[in-house]
């Protein structure tokens, strides 16, 4: 599904990372958890988007392990399907210009906003 939105458009970034003022738009963190020592005002968030954050059991089951990273993707993108409207918010933040996916992960390549991004992009695969 495509959906006009530019890759360029939909950033990552970690939550220990300083917040750019002029290249990272819209900040959502993405994570279910609040990251540890990050204190708000320098999250500097548009909002917290748990809703779109894997469930505490996936999250939990997949634990960081990139021995089940294939399949925390599957099944993480299981549950975005049945968030429509969750994504849709993200779609529509990144349509009218910079959406930086914040997330707590150590592991930039092996994290739940990687996948989100490429959702939020309508690619098919990771």
């Amino acid at each position: 599904m495509a959906t006009g939105i530019a890759a360029a458009k939909v950033r990552l970034k970690r939550a220990y990372e300083p917040a750019a003022a002029d290249g990272d738009g819209a900040r959502v963190l993405v994570d279910r958890l609040w990251p540890r020592g990050v204190r708000k005002e320098a999250a500097a968030l548009r909002m917290w988007a748990k809703d779109v954050a894997p469930s505490d059991a996936l999250r939990r089951w997949f634990g960081h392990d990139r021995v089940r990273w294939d399949e925390f993707r599957r099944r993480y993108r299981a549950e975005l399907a049945e968030r429509p409207d969750a994504v849709a918010a993200l779609r529509s933040l990144a349509r009218r210009g910079t959406l930086t996916l914040v997330y707590g992960a150590r592991d930039s390549e092996h994290n739940e906003a990687v996948v989100l991004r490429n959702v939020i992009l309508g690619r098919a695969a990771d």
